[in-house]
């Protein structure tokens, strides 16, 4: 006679619940560490820092280029903005709102960027990636002169984070990342 061994291949219940657990603990550690919210609010960032650069390029040829240069109209103590807010980020009192991106002087940066002689060098003006009360983008200016400033979401690009750009742009609000050619406007 012969006997009949009964051999199931497979894992038991508890092997795969052990398996699972360690599963989720690795994931729960993997997602603290990488912490998906800061780095969305890290390339939110970026973006701002390139929009403000690329808007400070384009008016830098402007004025270089344009035999009579006009920045727009941020008569008085007001700042144009690309949100709705009781103030700009600039020093300026209160905020024209303008959510036009037009590069012909009717956009939120009132500035022919048309009129180059090289055509604009940009298509349309950016805006903020947020565009709330709180995260903007504000332009000032007076005469020749001219500010265009965003706040920061991420700890990276704050005031003591790693990269830090809004204290160190050599403007006058250690709070906000200013550019242009005149930082205390």
């Amino acid at each position: 006679m012969r006997n009949k061994i009964n051999s199931k291949k497979g894992f038991t219940l508890i092997e795969l619940l052990i398996v699972i657990a360690i599963l989720a603990i690795l994931a729960t550690a993997v997602i603290t560490v990488l912490n998906p919210a800061q780095l969305l609010k890290q390339a939110r960032d970026s973006t701002r820092i390139s929009d403000l650069a690329a808007l400070n390029s384009a008016i830098s040829l402007y004025l270089a280029d344009v035999s009579s240069p006009s920045l727009g109209t941020c008569a008085g103590g007001t700042a144009r903005c690309t949100a709705s807010s009781t103030s700009g980020l600039t020093t300026r009192t209160a905020c024209s709102v303008s959510t036009s991106t037009s590069v012909a002087s009717t956009g939120w940066v009132d500035v022919n960027f048309a009129s180059i002689s090289a055509g604009s060098p940009l298509p349309k003006e950016p805006m903020d990636p947020v565009n709330s009360t709180s995260y903007f983008y504000s332009y000032g200016c007076s005469s020749t002169t001219y500010e265009i400033d965003a706040r920061m979401e991420s700890t990276k690009y704050g005031s003591s984070g790693g990269s830090d750009v809004v204290s160190t742009d050599g403007g006058d609000n250690a709070t906000v990342y200013e550019v242009g050619n005149s930082l205390v406007l």
